[in-house]
């Protein structure tokens, strides 16, 4: 039986059927406001910061990932090829969004057969570290979870989540793919051994599964602990810079799906103004969630984020208890990292739970434009070739 609260109101005199058309027209909807104005990336004050990511060689192999690409590719029908398939270019890679009931493209882990699901696995083991595929396929499971607790199965399970190839894999050329479904969406772009894999968004409700099938896994308990810890060690002053406010009654989550051009200035306490101790452990923080990249490219990209540490900022919103409720977030030119507490969405409540979590990752700015999904990069990419 699904949840009383999964639905409004309204929705109890509505067949399935209803229900269902209604869900994918607020999607679309959704979709169509989100992509009405051209790409130019995330900013702090509207206009992009130059130079923050020119094309240079990073020493690290994408090599494994291009094979896997190919190799899944490989397993695949003509029709799912076809489906799965997309240019560089598309504008696919913007059509994400976390909520169940958006009507995604590619092809989902449900409709694969085990040797192409077995591939797809491999692409993402190629791509992420062990704890990025640890944390993908914890949300896959804890998806099935919500499906066994709410009782439908036609939005909720571990299969459907869907991949798409952008482009052809190729050791010079642009390419990546996109992960796509429930609480769970990367976007992986390579130009050579450079790598972006934003945006990245990761959650669930419930985060903890305290039965069934996949009872007993967990997500995201260490990035919700590190954050507390990094607010309950500063001293008061410095926590009157941080905190935006204590009170959280509901979502405040600001870079999710279709917020590419989101204007968010800097707010809350600045990392140069803290001590290097509590520096360290707001890169220790930001690090949680690069490391779900491969270890090479986390590392490559760490080293961008310490450059901008003096410009880094962290924020929260909520009470700072060792069972509080929260939002934070940390923010500079080149990252923007939100963790949020949720209000319940599928399951029973109505105020933020510790059992319903997002967290996002962005590239904001880059030259002309912003450096999500490689955009800018790829801008850089065409402008050299079609200069020779």
């Amino acid at each position: 039986m699904i949840a009383a609260s999964l639905f409004p109101a309204h929705a109890f005199a509505e067949t399935p059927e209803e229900m269902r058309a209604r869900f994918r027209k607020q999607s679309a909807e959704a979709e169509r406001r989100g992509l009405a104005e051209p790409f130019k990336g995330i900013t702090s004050d509207g206009k992009v910061v130059d130079g923050l990511f020119p094309i240079k060689p990073t020493g690290v192999s994408t090599a494994a990932a291009r094979a896997a690409a190919e190799q899944f590719l490989s397993s695949l029908t003509t029709e799912q090829r076809g489906k799965v398939m997309l240019p560089t270019d598309d504008p696919e890679w913007r059509k994400w969004m976390n909520q169940h009931f958006y009507q995604r493209q590619g092809i989902s882990f449900r409709e694969m057969t085990a040797s192409q699901r077995n591939a797809a696995f491999t692409l993402l083991g190629a791509s992420l570290s062990a704890k990025g595929v640890r944390l993908t396929r914890d949300i896959m499971r804890l998806n099935e979870t919500l499906g066994e607790l709410t009782g439908d199965r036609e939005f909720f399970g571990e299969g459907l989540y869907f991949i798409t190839i952008m482009g052809k894999p190729s050791a010079s050329e642009p390419w990546g793919w996109q992960f796509d479904g429930h609480h769970g969406v990367i976007n992986y772009f390579a130009l050579g051994d450079q790598v972006v894999m934003t945006p990245y968004f990761a959650g669930s409700e419930p985060v903890i599964a305290a039965s069934g099938k996949y009872q007993g896994t967990a997500i995201l308990q260490e990035e919700q602990t590190q954050g507390l810890k990094l607010i309950q060690t500063l001293d008061d002053a410095q926590r009157q810079k941080a905190i935006l406010n204590v009170s959280k009654t509901g979502n405040n989550a600001l870079a999710e799906a279709f917020k590419d051009n989101l204007v968010l200035d800097y707010a809350g306490i600045r990392a140069a103004d803290l001590p290097t101790r509590h520096q360290q452990q707001m890169l220790d923080l930001a690090g949680l969630y690069v490391g779900n990249m491969d270890e090479g490219h986390a590392k490559i990209r760490m080293d961008e984020i310490k450059r901008h540490l003096d410009a880094t900022y962290f924020a929260w919103i909520g009470g700072t208890e060792s069972d509080s409720v929260f939002y934070y977030r940390i923010h500079s030119p080149v990252v923007l990292i939100e963790f949020d507490h949720q209000r319940p969405f599928a399951l029973r409540g109505s105020q933020p739970t510790r059992e319903h979590i997002h967290t996002v990752m962005r590239t904001p700015n880059g030259n002309d434009y912003g450096n999500d999904y490689g955009k800018d990069l790829l801008r850089q990419h065409y402008l050299k070739s079609h200069s020779r």
